[in-house]
């Protein structure tokens, strides 16, 4: 398990309007791509350095996959990273305000402390 890859798809995800919305309408199609062809690159590099391992295990693929917050937490992605991403692909399906943002507490509200480790 890596949290580092984890946070890292949420936060270079999260940071492309486009690919947000791919990840939206595609999600298990956007996670395999996205495993393939930016996983091992350098965070903000420009210099076509990269990495050959990182993979995502099979319960992370699937979270992603399944766009479950919960069990990404569970598995130590960052909630603010999830939160952040998820409000801009779902906060729009519902008219009341802050909805989402309490649905994704509501559904956290199950974990007592301590809290997974969220450190990469």
């Amino acid at each position: 398990m890596s949290k580092y890859l984890l946070d890292k798809f949420l936060y270079t995800v999260d940071r492309d309007a486009d690919l947000t919305e791919r990840y939206r309408e595609d999600p298990a199609g956007t996670v395999d791509w996205w495993e393939s062809t930016m996983a091992n690159a350098l965070l903000n590099s420009h210099s076509g350095e990269a990495s050959t391992w990182l993979r995502f295990t099979d319960e992370e693929r699937a979270a992603l996959a399944g766009h479950d917050h919960v069990a990404l937490f569970a598995l130590g992605a960052h909630p603010f990273l999830t939160l952040t991403l998820f409000i801009a692909m779902f906060e729009r399906d519902h008219d009341e305000p802050l909805f989402y943002q309490k649905q994704y507490g509501a559904r956290l509200a199950h974990f007592e402390l301590p809290y997974p480790d969220i450190a990469t």
